[in-house]
């Protein structure tokens, strides 16, 4: 493979989304700010720490309103993303999610993976974290 060195990297920090409850980075960017490797987004408001809404929907919408502000940090949209993740604590809530998903991926959705989590961060029922890449 030969010495190519590490790779640089330059974390991305918002206050328009929760700052990170753990060793870890709101989001990280490579190849000269190119590619972005979002970390999860849970339903926490960014100005008071706490949990936004009980129910999957309102829970999902405030996760990609906080996706979306890190993006934004990094100088890029929701039009970027190319992958996505979530994680549900409950797949029932599967369809409800989905709804709210689209209405932020309305055309061009990006590659998607959906799967039940045994538990979440804060007792949350909705994760996403996205991968972005810059045009």
């Amino acid at each position: 493979m030969g010495d190519r060195g590490a790779v640089k990297r330059t974390t991305i920090t918002t206050k328009d989304a929760p700052a990170a409850i753990g060793a870890y980075s709101q989001a990280v960017v490579v190849e000269g700010g190119r590619i972005l490797f979002a970390s999860g987004q849970i339903a926490l408001d960014p100005a008071t720490g706490e949990m936004v809404g009980e129910d999957a929907a309102s829970q999902a919408r405030q996760c990609l309103v906080n996706l979306r502000a890190v993006l934004a940090a990094a100088g890029m949209s929701m039009e970027h993303v190319v992958r996505a993740t979530i994680y549900l604590s409950d797949m029932q809530d599967f369809a409800t999610v989905n709804a709210v998903y689209g209405e932020f991926f309305a055309s061009d959705t990006p590659a998607r993976a959906a799967v039940q989590a045994a538990g979440l961060p804060k007792g949350a029922r909705v994760e996403i974290d996205a991968i972005a890449v810059a045009d």
